[in-house]
């Protein structure tokens, strides 16, 4: 497992090993025996699959708030997304900055994002599937939304262009939005 960091702390991208032949391949996507030598030590509980029919299908930036908080860990089964990130830890170095990366079903990059993050993504091929794990259950009472377009995230997209949710519609601003979370400089 090839393990990245981004300029965000505790936001990682992870890339499994793929072990292929004449009938395809096959790929260890989480070991957590593998991934705690590494100190990643995540207890997951839960799977969701989402699939987004259109392109340009914008989900987030969705968050679950403490004590409910959860971490994801987010791989794209088919199609392509961008995939977002935003560090919203309190008193955290980079407190307001976004990462992003491509996720595909080819090229099998996973991101890792902490509890205290923002999560989003927009799709980029028809029919694209997303599949993550994340570390509690769904909790609508915890449940939260920042509007998409107002942290200078480059979507690829125009913002009137994005297909979203009611609820992501009707988000607050960032600069409305009063973070629950708090950074712990575990350095």
């Amino acid at each position: 497992m090839q393990i990245d960091h981004t300029p965000l702390p505790g936001l990682l991208v992870l890339t499994p090993r793929r072990f292929g032949d004449d009938r395809g391949w096959f790929s260890e996507v989480w070991n957590r025996e593998t991934l705690a030598k590494a100190g990643i030590t995540i207890d997951f509980v839960q799977d969701n699959h989402s699939m987004s029919s259109a392109v340009g299908t914008l989900r987030g930036l969705h968050f679950q708030s403490p004590p409910r908080a959860q971490a994801k860990l987010v791989r794209c089964g088919r199609g392509h997304v961008w995939d977002v990130a935003v560090d919203v830890r309190k008193g955290s170095p980079t407190y307001g900055r976004w990462f992003g990366t491509d996720l595909t079903a080819e090229n099998g990059r996973q991101m890792l994002i902490p509890a205290g993050f923002l999560h989003g993504f927009v799709t980029r091929a028809p029919e694209s599937e997303i599949l993550y794990k994340c570390s509690d259950s769904y909790a609508p009472d915890h449940d939260g939304a920042v509007r998409f377009d107002t942290l200078g995230i480059d979507w690829g997209i125009a913002a009137s262009d994005a297909i979203l949710s009611g609820k992501d519609r009707k988000a607050p601003a960032f600069a409305d939005f009063d973070s629950p979370f708090v950074w712990e400089d575990r350095a």
